[in-house]
């Protein structure tokens, strides 16, 4: 097991932290760093993680148009569904 680097800690414990990202400097490739309390919810049998379905995406696009105050939210997903 590594240990975080003092930069590594600093990165991880920053209240808007995203994930991590490390590169390897002679392959270039990007890694990401993950608590693991997030890659076991992302490798547990029962994660979900197939295509949205249509009726998904008009749900997730009606909630957007109301989260951000259009009143014609309900008119974009009929709009949607011709």
């Amino acid at each position: 097991m590594l240990e975080l680097t003092e930069q590594q800690q600093q990165a991880v414990a920053s209240p808007d932290a995203t994930p991590v990202r490390l590169v390897n400097p002679q392959t270039r490739e990007t890694f990401v760093l993950l608590r693991k309390d997030e890659y076991d919810r992302l490798t547990t049998d029962d994660y979900e993680d197939s295509p949205w379905s249509r009726d998904e995406l008009e749900a997730l696009a009606w909630h957007n148009a109301e989260r951000a105050g259009n009143d014609d939210a309900d008119d974009a997903a009929t709009q949607r569904r011709s």
